[in-house]
């Protein structure tokens, strides 16, 4: 496997995103992209990417505009260009930049699950199949405790170390010493106009599971056992869409870090019968 660093430049800015890709020599079955959720970064598919190239996959994830190391704007009055919509569209330009003329598989996570839907819904065509992975089917479905309306108040009052708090607070002590290090770093580099754009662009998103079935695109939904969305709404979701619904056994929000090889598998499963 080698795996690259990198930046691409859209319209918008610069991005940093990695490319992993298999050993030299392999035969290389088709491009994944896999798009991060609220407050996350490229990084969090990294531990995905021995087991995905190993079964012959490349491998592509980038962070969102402004999110942790990529280009964004800052500000009260920045807060508007963080929606689904425009970060559906960056998607599509990101796509033109990684993969032009190849459909790819997709994958969103969380918030990234809403972004990938609306590119989805804008140009199926451009896709291969598509995952939503721990993803609400509108931003009335996130049972959490935190209220993704009420972000905005609380960054204005405390700044992204408030959110910090109010996340990971009680967790913290729970992480190894680096990963909260990393966490926390995180948070406090994504730019505040980005959680507060997509705390009120998630909070407004409609239920369109309607729409992405009418795609006939081949779909999968997944969700890590202990999930902090519900995972009967997902399995509603699913549900509606006709398709199966996975559940990783042993992982919560984030199987792509907790339970990567078992996930990965999984995907690898779905990927070969929409090849």
């Amino acid at each position: 496997m080698t795996v690259n660093l990198s930046r691409i430049t859209i319209s918008r800015g610069e991005l940093s995103f990695f490319e992993a890709t298999p050993e030299a020599g392999t035969d290389v079955k088709g491009t994944v992209v896999m798009v991060p959720g609220f407050t996350g970064s490229r990084e969090d598919f990294l531990p995905m990417a021995p087991f995905v190239t190993a079964a012959g996959y490349r491998l592509i994830s980038y962070s969102q505009l402004g999110q942790y190391d990529s280009d964004g704007p800052d500000g009260p009055d920045a807060v508007g260009e963080y929606t689904i919509a425009k970060f559906a569209r960056d998607l599509a330009e990101a796509l033109d930049k990684v993969a032009p003329d190849e459909k790819v598989h997709l994958l969103g996570h969380s918030f990234g699950g809403l972004v990938t839907r609306a590119a989805v819904l804008n140009d199926p065509a451009r896709f291969l199949d598509y995952v939503i992975l721990d993803s609400p089917p509108s931003g009335q479905n996130l049972d959490m405790d935190l209220d993704m309306g009420q972000i905005p108040a609380l960054l204005q009052e405390g700044g992204n170390e408030a959110l910090w708090e109010a996340m990971f607070g009680a967790l913290q002590e729970a992480f190894p010493a680096p990963v909260k290090e990393f966490l926390r770093g995180r948070i406090l580099a994504t730019k505040t106009a980005n959680i507060a754009g997509i705390a009120l662009s998630m909070s407004a998103e409609p239920d369109r599971v309607e729409e992405l079935a009418a795609t006939r695109l081949p779909i999968l939904v997944v969700a890590g056992e202990e999930d902090v969305i519900s995972v009967e709404v997902q399995a509603d979701v699913a549900s509606r869409l006709g398709v199966k619904f996975e559940i990783i056994a042993g992982a919560g929000h984030t199987p792509n870090e907790e339970k990567p090889e078992e996930l990965t598998k999984v995907l690898v499963d779905f990927w070969g019968q929409t090849a």
